[in-house]
């Protein structure tokens, strides 16, 4: 396996940009299940319809993955970010279950 020293701060990006959209979605989980339905649930909502029509472009590969494969030949799950591999590898459905639930909480609370 090939070592570049540029995949370092790639994994740095990559997991700074994990790091902040864990605060959106979490903000978002806390202020939906708190009903502090607020502008900021808004736009953690257009954050994450920002990243999933990034994934959707980029055929559910994120891009930062695509740069980080450009000096890595690796097979595990979390070359590309400073995660666990099992977080890695289940890291989109976990997020995604949790985006879910969210918006169901929200969902009720508008229509309550």
């Amino acid at each position: 396996m090939r070592h570049h020293p540029n995949l370092t701060l790639i994994k740095i990006i990559h997991t700074a940009i994990w790091l902040f959209y864990n605060v959106v979605i979490f903000y978002l989980l806390y202020a939906v299940i708190a009903n502090k339905i607020d502008v900021w649930v808004w736009i953690c909502l257009g954050l994450i319809a920002l990243e999933g029509l990034i994934l959707l472009v980029f055929k559910n590969i994120c891009p930062v993955t695509i740069w980080a494969r450009k000096y890595s030949d690796s097979e595990r799950d979390n070359f590309d970010i400073y995660l666990p591999n099992w977080l890695a590898k289940y890291n989109k459905a976990i997020y995604t279950a949790i985006v879910l639930i969210a918006v169901v909480i929200l969902c009720y609370r508008l229509w309550a």
